[in-house]
């Protein structure tokens, strides 16, 4: 996994990597972003790179495999992950705007509490992750597998879920609407916490 260097200017986040310092207190975050960026590029496989709080715009990460990376308060727009492998990756309290996940492969993947707009998922592997809080809108999530992920709390409007494997995903308590389950195993899916 990543490593929990500490921001040398005592903050308490982690630092990114190839630094000594988090996104917040790094002299030119966008500096950071094209280097971090580039060092993505330049691999077929990435793992355990740190990249939380920076932001990107318009770079293709596709058909890539990324293991055990920290991409949390990172913003992505316009960021194409086609065909891309994800595992053991954090999102968590970022902000995902019209990026493309459209057949990847994705697995034990965290986006609790992100900001996910006018996203693709489709044709996907969606393996085990946790929407949980999430904020998602005017996303497609079509002829993927969703199972065993999480959308606890989630607020989901103008989205699609069709012709997909819904079995074991949890819906609780999450806010929907105009949302089209088309096709799908709704009735394998949880919506609501048996009681007791």
């Amino acid at each position: 996994m990543f490593s929990l260097l500490r921001c040398a200017a005592g903050c308490g986040r982690t630092a990114l990597s190839g630094s000594h310092l988090c996104a917040a207190h790094t002299a030119d975050p966008d500096k950071e972003a094209r280097r971090i960026g580039a060092y993505i590029l330049e691999r077929k496989e990435i793992k355990d790179v740190n990249a939380s709080g920076l932001s990107f715009v318009n770079v293709d990460f596709s058909h890539r495999i990324f293991y055990g990376c920290n991409f949390m308060r990172a913003s992505f727009s316009l960021c194409l992950f086609t065909g891309a492998e994800l595992s053991m990756c954090f999102f968590d309290f970022g902000k995902l705007i019209s990026c493309d996940f459209s057949g990847g492969y994705l697995q034990f993947l965290s986006f609790a509490g992100a900001s996910i707009h006018n996203c693709t998922f489709e044709n996907s592997e969606l393996i085990h992750l946790n929407y949980g809080g999430a904020r998602i809108g005017d996303c497609t999530f079509n002829g993927s597998d969703l199972y065993n992920s999480r959308f606890i709390n989630a607020e989901i409007s103008s989205s699609d879920f069709i012709d997909c494997n819904l079995k074991k995903t949890f819906f609780i308590n999450a806010k929907r609407s105009n949302i089209s389950f088309k096709s799908s195993n709704t009735a394998e899916a949880v919506f609501e916490t048996e009681e007791q």
